[in-house]
């Protein structure tokens, strides 16, 4: 499991390379979608190892409000910063 965990770790580091440095915002959501979608699953290993259930707890509640910023920013992102 460590390996695992170890794994996600890494390519969590790789996608925050995308998420500071992606030349548009485009790749910068999609990196920050991509990297809440590692922590979550990151989050559902570590309880299934700690046997407690609070971790699946917040990784649902982590995933449904990191599910909705994504949607948020993406919707502004649309319109455009001069829209109104």
């Amino acid at each position: 499991m460590h390996l695992v965990e170890a794994a996600l770790l890494l390519s969590i580091v790789a996608v925050l390379y995308r998420l500071f440095g992606g030349p548009t915002s485009w790749d910068r959501l999609l990196a920050y979608n991509s990297a809440s979608n590692r922590v979550v699953v990151l989050l559902a290993i570590v309880a299934i190892v700690s046997k407690q259930q609070i971790y699946l707890d917040v990784a649902i509640v982590y995933a449904a409000l990191s599910f909705l910023g994504v949607v948020i920013l993406a919707r502004f992102m649309e319109r455009g910063e001069g829209y109104r």
